[in-house]
This record gives structure tokens, C-alpha cells and sequence, in this order.
């Protein structure tokens, strides 16, 4: 029979034992090793049994062990260490209390993911593994963060297969309660509440869920609320689930209500007030609406508050293609706010225009939810060197006049979070070579260029710590693989063959990830024959272990999975290619330490970073990819391959990827397998363990997710709090009144005569010019702009491809017409053809850029064919 109501008992810990529920609930266990050790030592059935999840393992651990534990006094010795250990770490000063400067009080960080443990599974790919690491790094570094996302009652699906291949979806339903999560609660013990309006005076309800991220709160908005009805109850069903009401409801409630959440938590822990919020990515764009409304509520009107809102906004792009965005109806998103929905006191107008395409190519009837977020954000990054150059050409639109390179969106390269991705015996040799102390901060903190210690650890140590990791990946995928199989209906009798699947002894080489059709899961089997040359080589074979999901609704996604599992069903070849369904955490943190290779190849650049080669790459693994994202950056041939792309205009996707799979192939028969298996004179592949060294000695300190944190800290926290402190009230208004006045009278603003004077006849390298410019501004005056020379070496097209600028000096004016003019000196640097333009921008101390308001003035097209190119 089936019950009607599920819920939980737990046991009543005894006296003694009662930090193991706070241990339990604060997540620094899932990258703390020595308190899963505590864990396990509880039962080490039941810990085995509830997937290394120790809130399960409390439920489920018989009564009289725990009165036995309860009288253990070597268990309780290790416990109140652990627990010191703990209290230590969450109140201590680390790396963020030691910085000078005014680093800001507290930071919001805003995602619609998060994928911190197994055992809180909120999250589907990179983008929330990525925001789970940020935090984690975060709460190591001492960054005073509140993490805001959503409690998905049936978080991402779990994934099986068919008997032939194709993907099956599963939505297990998650009991909060089961989670290492708990209520917060008003000062009475009620839930807290945050609430929505929706049309026709309905409402949106939701309580908020805690979870402790080490020393980082993680508040989750969750509506599966009995005040709310069915289908409101069903807003936070499922990441990224249902139509476009249903997302647009899921950020709304992210946005608005998690800033809500947020006033509610500070309000009752005392914790300090956000001077800083950060939204990764778009989805959670409304809380700049929710924080301009109030400000109003405080007397600022809108473009006062849009102004001071922008100065404490940091917006992280993450994806390099237009189609990743989300985008909404016009109609359906002006029906959700004003006078009969969500912040009536703001103009639907002034909302709608936030996020409207209105440049070239954009669609006047869509609402973006990036552009909204990068408008309401006064600083904007992307996640690799790559992807901040391919941002810039994606949204150029929104500063008509600049060129891509000047658009103001920087870069903060992705990182990775040690000590949840290193493997207990990675960092077991670290703590051999330097001690366990100096392992642990050099993993968290960072800061050096070098891991130069590795150099002193020996080959055979090397060699046999990557035998060893190895043969931990067979007996693991040899285990999945045979629960894949009983799902897709196999007996056990036809399953004798999965005993000889793998090799410890063969290369490896992993490829997980989502499955977009960017990514190109089925590269590999462009050709077949030849593939399988590789996989069943006599004396140099190969084995790849696949996984990786398809989106629910991206039929496209599962025919490349069912593909690629069935070409790993061939009998031929089954023993040397594996996929394995369901990836998730708990598989990746198995999947990267025991891969010697791993194997990226996605269609540049559509690849904003990829972190999951970083992962592999702290666990002394090669990565074998397409120059894109990190890779594109960091890579050297002294710790891997780069597989050419075939990106000529003139090449056709089949045959570009033709192309790519040959280079792929070639790499792996020439290059990675003679390197794998050839053999020094110990007796050792020594020239593959040197590159097994650099990458630990060069790479491992890059890809941190400590740097990422101190990057951001450093670059883009720090002045978004100052200038959120220097946009009072008044300087909001006066800011907000400058620029409208700036946009109404700077058509007036011209360049009207330009004249540059040399002290000798020829150009030369070191000469000096004199530049004149006569500038009409109109209803401005000197003080609103900056007048530049911008100069550099030209292409054929006369375009100044490596630009410098100067101030140039108001030196006279207003003349009789009203004219002001400027100079300035301009030197030649270069050799070459050069050229030289002048232009006008807006000016004022509390602009963000010079780009900040999309203005700028050149010289007209008339002025430009008199003058020519200089010197060309």
C-alpha cells in the first residue's frame, strides 16, 4: 500500500553526541575530509547506504549505536576536535579580514543553481557547480557572502537509459526535511515568508530554506506552500521546468523575492546589510527592479535609484550565443508587474525598456533578461579571457558607436574548488611533501604562480598515485555500469562480460558534460573504423568513459546520447568505451582524478569557460581540447594538446567537423598514446609523468577557485562597494539628472575642425604632433565631456586596430559660434601606417567607464574624406 504522507523520525542523539547535528548540517563536510571520516566511523554500512550524506546517516543509524558512540571516548575525543575544528573556521579571521581597503560589509550572490554537494541536488550543469565552488571558495576565504537561489522540490531529473539507449527522465520528489536544510524562522519560530503579487490580486508565497555553506548562508526560496494554490505551489517544481510564465514566475520569485529573502535573513541574524549584488547571469535580473522599488519607497525617484542601484551591481555573463538567453514576451512580462501585479509603483514602461532589444538585429518585442541585467549592472564580466572578448561582440549593441574591445565588460576566468574536486590521495601526496596545513591553504587561499613542490616528488610516486586512481575508476564504472544495465532490463546472466570492462593499465580518457549540441558528444565516432583502431590498438589501446544529459525537451541531445551508447554497446568494443548515465557530483568527483586524458572538443567559441577539465587537471590529469574558453588561455604543450579548429568562412559544418575529428584522431594515435606508453629507463613513462607534473606545478595555482574569488574581491566587489557608498542619495539624483540632460542635448554635440601641425616634414618614430580641435557642444559645457585623440596602427580599411587615447585640453571658447577648442600633443610610437581620429564623450566622477552611457561623437564623414588618413 501506498502512504498518503511521507516524513522523517528521527533519532534522538544523546547528550554527548549532539554536535554531530551541527555538523551534520553545515556543508563544510562535503569538502572536509576528516569530518566524513567521523561520519563513516558512525556505521560505515549506513554511510555507505546514505551516499555519504551524513543528515541520511543520523536518520537512519540504530539507537543503540548511538548509545554506544555516546560512551566511546576516543569517538567523542574526534568529535569535539571536529567540532572545534569547525567553530574555528567559522569564526576566525582568513584571507578577507586581512585585506586593507574598504572591501564591502556583505555580498549577495544570486544564481538559479547551485551545486554545492551530492546530497543537495540544486543544480544541472556548470553553471550551478560553478556557483556551489564561488561559495565554497568564498566561505574559505572569509568573503562575507549570502548565497540566493531556489529549493527545486524535484531538483534536475536523474537519467536512465532504455534497452536502446535512450535517455528516460525521472523527477524523484525531495523532502526539505530530509536535506541539510533548515527553516528560517521569524523571532516567534514561525517560517519566514516572502510573497509575490500576481495578476488578479492573486498571490505567490514562499518560505525560505537555510543552508550553511561553511561560513556562507544559502538562502532558498521554496513555494510548495499551502497558501499558495496548485499551480503557484508548483513554481519552484523543477530547474529550469515548464513554459515561459513558469520561468518567468522562477525569476521573478529569485530576483524580487530573494532580495526580500535576503532583508529577512539580516534582519533576524544581524548579519550586515549587502553593499554589493551579484547576479550569475540573467536569471535572477529583477532584483535590481526590487531594489530600485525600495529606494522609492526611501523618496528617489526611478532614475535616481536605477543609478545608485548600478553602482553596487555586478552582472556575470555566462554564455557566448544569443539562444542561451532567456527571453520573454513583452505582453506576458508587462502583465506581471505594475498597477495589477508585482512593484506597482513602478512604471511598466520603465521596466519593459530595461530589458528591450533595442539596437540592430535585437527583437523590438522580447524582453531579455541579460540585456535587463547587464543595464542594471554598472559592472559586467565574462568567465574566461575568450568569452569576455566574445561578450563584448555579442552585446556591442547596447554602446552604438564604441568599438567591441571598448565595450565595458571585463573578464574573471572560471575556477574550481580544490578540495571538493581533489582526490583524498592527491592530497594525501601534497601533505606528504609540505605538510597537511600548507596543502590545505595552498588549495583554498592560492596566491602563488607556482606549486613548485611538485618538482620534488618522485616519479615512481607520481606513476603510481595515477595507477592507483586509475583502478578506482574501473571498479567504479564497472559498478554503474552493471546498475545501467539491470535498468535497461538486462538479467544477470547477460552481464558476465562487464567483469573485464576497462583496463587499469590502458589510457583513459574521460568527456562528461551536458549534452547541447555545441559540445559534440559524438565527435569521436565521426569516424568509426578508425575509432575503434584506437580503442582496440594491439600494443597502444585506448578507453574512454562517456556521460553526460540531454535537456528533457532537446530530442536533438538525446539522439546524440542514444548514439554514442550504442556504438558502446558492440560487443567489439564495449570493454574499451563506456557511457555512464546519471552524471552527477558524486560521479565526476570518481570520473576526474582517474582519467589520464580528458577530452574536450566544442565548437569554438562557444565555450564561455568549462571547468570540468580544470577539475581533471588539479588531479594530475592531460586535457586534450579545442583552443576554447580556459583552455584557449592557459594551455602549453608542457601539459597537453590543443586539437586545431577548421573555423574558415568558407568551411561547411560537416566538413569542419571532418576536419576536427581527423586532428582529434591524429593527436591521440601520434602524439598521446606513444607519449602514454612510452617507456624511459626506470622503467617509467617519464616524459608523460613530467607533463603530469607541470600541469600540477603551472595549472593547478591558475585554476583555482580561490584566485577566481580574490579576482572578483579584488576587481569587482571592491569598486562596486565604493561607488555604492559615493552614490548617496544626492549624488544618485544628481548623476541621474546629469545624464538626462547629457542624452537630450548631445546631438548638438560635433566635431567641427581638426588640424594637426609636425615640428619636422617627415613622420617619424618618436616625432610629436600638435592637434587642434574645434568642438561644438551644444547646450554642454567643458565639464560634461572629454575631448580624446585616439591613435594606432590602421588595417586596410583604415580602421586604427590597436588604439591608444589621450585627454586632449580645453585650451579656448566659447567663440563667436560657440565653439570650444581642444589640444593636445600626439605622439608616434609606432612604426608602420598609422592614423589618428578625435572623438567626444561624456564626462563625470561618477561614471563607471567613459562607455557607461553608449554616447560618443566623431568627426562626420565629410570632416574624415578632407582630412584622410595620416600618414598612411
Amino acid at each position: 500500500m501506498k502512504a498518503i504522507r511521507r516524513f522523517t523520525v528521527r533519532p534522538v542523539l544523546p547528550e554527548p553526541l549532539r554536535p554531530l547535528s551541527e555538523l551534520a548540517r553545515n556543508l563544510r563536510w562535503s569538502w572536509h575530509a576528516e569530518t566524513r571520516d567521523l561520519f563513516q566511523s558512525v556505521d560505515p554500512e549506513c554511510w555507505a547506504a546514505s551516499d555519504g550524506d551524513p543528515v541520511r546517516l543520523l536518520g537512519s543509524v540504530r539507537p543503540a549505536r548511538l548509545a554506544e558512540l555516546a560512551g566511546d571516548r576516543r569517538f567523542l575525543r574526534r568529535l569535539t576536535a571536529a567540532a572545534d575544528d569547525l567553530n574555528d573556521y567559522v569564526t576566525g579571521d582568513r584571507w578577507y579580514q586581512a585585506q586593507s581597503g574598504a572591501l564591502p560589509a556583505a555580498v549577495a550572490y544570486f544564481s538559479p543553481e547551485f551545486g554545492v554537494t551530492a546530497a543537495l541536488p540544486q543544480y544541472s550543469g556548470g553553471l550551478g557547480i560553478l556557483a556551489g565552488d564561488h561559495l565554497k571558495a568564498a566561505s574559505d576565504l572569509g568573503v562575507p557572502l549570502i548565497g540566493v537561489g531556489l529549493l527545486y522540490r524535484h531538483g534536475y531529473f536523474r537519467q536512465t537509459l532504455s534497452r536502446d539507449g535512450w535517455q528516460q527522465e525521472h523527477y524523484p520528489v525531495l523532502d526539505p526535511n530530509e536535506l541539510p536544510v533548515r527553516l528560517l524562522r521569524e523571532e516567534d519560530g514561525s517560517p519566514a515568508r516572502v510573497s509575490l503579487a500576481l495578476p488578479a490580486g492573486r498571490r505567490l508565497h514562499a518560505r525560505v530554506w537555510l543552508a550553511q555553506v561553511g561560513r556562507v548562508p544559502l538562502l532558498m526560496l521554496d513555494s510548495d506552500v499551502e497558501e499558495n494554490d496548485l499551480g503557484e505551489r508548483g513554481v519552484t517544481d523543477r530547474l529550469y521546468g515548464g513554459g515561459s510564465e513558469h520561468r518567468l514566475l522562477q525569476e521573478m520569485l529569485l530576483g524580487i523575492g530573494g532580495v526580500r529573502a535576503v532583508r529577512a535573513y539580516c534582519r533576524l541574524t544581524g548579519h550586515p546589510d549587502p553593499e554589493v549584488f551579484h547576479t550569475n547571469e540573467g536569471h535572477a535580473g529583477f532584483l535590481g527592479l526590487e531594489r530600485i522599488a525600495e529606494l522609492a519607497e526611501r523618496g528617489l525617484d526611478f532614475d535616481a535609484g536605477l543609478e545608485a542601484v548600478r553602482a553596487g551591481t555586478v552582472f556575470t555573463t555566462h554564455t557566448p550565443v544569443p539562444a542561451g538567453i532567456d527571453r520573454f514576451d513583452r505582453e506576458l512580462v508587462a502583465r506581471h508587474f505594475g498597477a495589477d501585479g508585482e512593484l506597482p509603483g513602478i512604471d511598466v514602461e520603465r521596466v519593459l525598456r530595461l530589458g528591450m532589444e533595442t539596437y540592430p538585429g535585437g527583437e523590438p518585442n522580447l524582453f531579455n533578461m541579460a540585456v535587463m541585467g547587464l543595464r542594471l549592472g554598472q559592472r559586467a564580466n565574462g568567465v574566461s579571457v575568450l568569452h569576455g572578448q566574445v561578450s563584448r561582440g555579442m552585446f556591442s549593441g547596447l554602446w552604438p558607436g564604441f568599438d567591441p574591445e571598448e565595450v565595458p565588460i571585463t573578464s574573471v576566468t572560471n575556477g574550481v574548488h580544490a578540495p571538493t574536486w581533489v582526490a583524498p590521495e592527491v592530497f594525501r601526496l601534497g601533505a606528504r611533501q609540505i605538510g597537511a596545513q600548507r596543502t590545505e591553504d595552498a588549495l583554498t587561499v592560492g596566491g602563488s604562480e607556482r606549486w613548485d613542490a611538485v618538482a620534488e616528488i618522485p616519479d615512481a610516486d607520481i606513476f603510481e598515485l595515477r595507477r592507483e586512481l586509475r583502478e578506482q575508476l574501473v571498479t567504479e564504472v564497472r559498478e554503474r555500469l552493471r546498475v545501467s544495465w539491470r535498468q535497461r532490463g538486462a538479467g544477470t546472466a547477460e552481464l558476465g562480460w562487464i567483469d573485464g570492462v576497462l583496463d587499469p593499465e590502458v589510457l583513459t580518457i574521460g568527456f562528461a558534460r551536458r549534452v547541447p549540441s555545441y559540445k559534440r558528444l559524438t565527435l569521436m565516432l565521426r569516424d568509426r573504423d578508425r575509432l575503434m583502431e584506437l580503442l582496440l590498438h594491439p600494443e597502444r589501446p585506448i578507453q574512454i568513459v562517456v556521460a553526460g544529459k540531454a535537456h528533457p525537451a532537446d530530442d536533438g541531445g538525446k539522439r546524440l546520447v542514444q548514439e554514442l551508447v550504442r556504438f558502446a554497446d558492440d560487443p567489439r568494443v564495449r570493454h574499451r568505451i563506456v557511457f555512464l548515465p546519471d552524471y552527477g557530483m558524486a560521479m565526476a568527483q570518481k570520473l576526474y582524478p582517474g582519467c589520464d586524458v580528458w577530452l574536450n572538443n566544442p565548437l569554438r567559441p562557444l565555450e564561455a569557460c568549462g571547468t570540468s577539465g580544470m577539475k581533471a587537471a588539479l588531479n594530475g590529469c592531460l586535457n586534450l581540447s579545442v583552443l576554447d574558453g580556459w583552455w584557449d588561455e592557459w594551455f602549453q604543450p608542457d601539459f597537453g594538446w590543443a586539437i586545431p579548429t577548421a573555423d574558415g568562412a568558407g568551411t561547411d559544418e560537416d566538413r569542419r567537423d571532418d576536419i576536427e575529428a581527423s586532428a582529434l584522431y591524429d593527436l591521440l594515435e601520434q602524439r598521446v598514446a606513444p607519449r602514454f606508453y612510452e617507456r624511459g629507463r626506470t622503467g617509467l613513462p617519464d616524459r608523460w609523468i613530467e607533463m603530469v607534473r607541470q600541469t600540477l606545478t603551472l595549472l593547478g595555482p591558475k585554476v583555482l577557485a580561490g584566485r577566481m574569488v580574490r579576482e572578483y574581491v579584488e576587481r569587482l566587489y571592491a569598486p562596486a562597494a565604493q561607488a555604492h557608498r559615493a552614490m548617496d542619495p544626492d549624488s544618485a539624483r544628481e548623476l541621474a539628472e546629469w545624464k538626462a540632460r547629457v542624452r537630450s542635448a548631445w546631438h548638438e554635440v560635433t566635431v567641427d575642425h581638426v588640424e594637426a601641425t609636425a615640428a619636422t616634414a617627415t613622420a617619424e618614430l618618436g616625432t610629436t604632433l600638435g592637434l587642434r580641435v574645434r568642438v561644438g557642444l551644444g547646450g554642454l559645457g567643458p565639464d560634461d565631456v572629454e575631448v580624446q585623440a585616439v591613435s594606432g596602427r590602421v588595417d586596410g580599411e583604415d580602421r586604427i586596430t590597436d588604439g591608444s587615447t589621450v585627454p586632449l585640453k580645453q585650451a579656448g571658447g566659447p567663440d563667436l559660434e560657440g565653439r570650444w577648442l581642444y589640444e593636445g600633443p600626439l605622439a608616434l610610437d609606432r612604426t608602420g601606417p598609422y592614423g589618428y581620429t578625435v572623438r567626444i564623450l561624456p564626462s563625470h566622477r561618477l561614471l563607471a567607464s567613459a562607455a557607461d552611457m553608449g554616447l560618443v561623437t566623431v568627426p562626420s564623414q565629410e570632416l574624415t574624406e578632407g582630412a584622410g588618413v595620416l600618414l598612411r
